[in-house]
């Protein structure tokens, strides 16, 4: 019998795409043999990440594999990773006096949608390492000083992580959003491993982990879409533009496309006044400029919805429903955003 390979899939990234990152060491092997090595790993994670602008919002690192919640910034993932793991293998390589690969494979990338499932990967993510058996409990999980989840507590303290972010999810001050977003975390214990959420999108359109392995198909087509988790019309979204439509964001932001040029360029559109789209209330012309310009701050900025609601000092629900909106005027009006 002659064994094919299935072709690797290309990697689905742009600035403000969310991924959910996994390392692991070859044939399961630690990757970290001592705190000594988790901290030369993260002073490098720390000095790439703020040296690439790329936003980190959860983390944690077990002994033969780690865990990252990142968004991408001006940098591609692909060269973050590059730059992260080649550094520590070759450090680790070094200080242990051995020789060949320390990663399994490629890292695993998913690209996530992020109003349903950040907070969930951010709870995810943090509870690995009780999981894994390296904290007894929460309290000991509180002050385990290698994953982001005491760093949101305030019990630990670093220059990279963003912290605020995620703790205003939970509530504007920062005591009540820690107790809040420890409550939740809680919550999550009883959870188990949550395979939904690392094995991407096919699994939760076939309604779970078990209705997916009873379906009468090749594990091939099961893995099939492990590289994006989110609902049916983010899925399609995606795979119907691809890599395309992503790259073009890389290509508006490099060239100083941002939320505030926007807000100039659907007033020079609509004729109206910058403040129209960015100011409260629901008269009608700031009705239409509001919604095109969260239509084309989410389609073509990959700003979520949740940051929408912040800048505007509206609702998530009512960002939601300003890009749709703003997607139907754009249409009906033939605007384009680039001349």
């Amino acid at each position: 019998m002659i064994a094919f390979l299935m072709p690797r899939k290309a990697r689905i990234d742009a600035p403000g795409a969310l991924h959910h990152i996994i390392i692991r060491g070859i044939e399961r092997r630690k990757i970290f043999l001592d705190d000594a090595d988790r901290d030369f790993f993260l002073e490098r994670f720390g000095r790439i990440i703020k040296e690439t602008h790329t936003s980190c919002f959860a983390w944690a690192l077990m002994d033969n594999h780690a865990h990252f919640l990142i968004r991408t910034g001006l940098t591609p993932i692909p060269t973050v990773m590059r730059r992260l793991l080649t550094g520590h293998a070759v450090s680790f390589n070094r200080r242990h006096h051995r020789n060949g690969h320390l990663f399994q494979n490629r890292y695993k990338s998913i690209l996530c949608q992020e109003d349903p499932y950040l907070l969930e990967l951010v709870r995810y993510i943090h509870l690995n390492p009780l999981r894994s058996k390296l904290a007894t409990d929460y309290s000991e999980l509180a002050r385990y000083p290698y994953s982001g989840h005491s760093f949101l507590l305030g019990k630990c303290h670093n220059e990279w992580q963003d912290t605020s972010y995620v703790l205003l999810l939970f509530d504007r001050k920062k005591p009540k959003a820690r107790f809040l977003y420890g409550e939740f975390v809680k919550k999550g214990i009883t959870g188990g491993k949550r395979p939904d959420l690392i094995s991407g999108s096919l699994i939760r359109r076939l309604g779970g982990w078990s209705a997916a392995v009873n379906e009468p198909q090749d594990a091939e087509r099961i893995k099939g879409d492990e590289r994006i988790l989110g609902d049916s019309d983010f899925i399609d979204m995606i795979l119907k533009n691809g890599q395309e439509m992503l790259e073009r964001r890389y290509h508006l932001k490099a060239g100083g496309c941002d939320f505030d040029w926007l807000v100039e360029r659907v007033s020079q559109l609509l004729n109206t006044n910058k403040k129209t789209a960015i100011r409260q209330g629901r008269y009608p012309d700031t009705v239409e400029a509001r919604s095109v310009l969260c239509f084309w701050a989410v389609r073509e900025l990959g700003i979520n919805t949740v940051e929408l609601s912040k800048r505007l000092h509206i609702s998530q629900p009512t960002a939601s429903q300003s890009v749709k909106r703003g997607e139907k005027i754009v249409e009906k009006k033939n605007l384009k955003l680039l001349a």
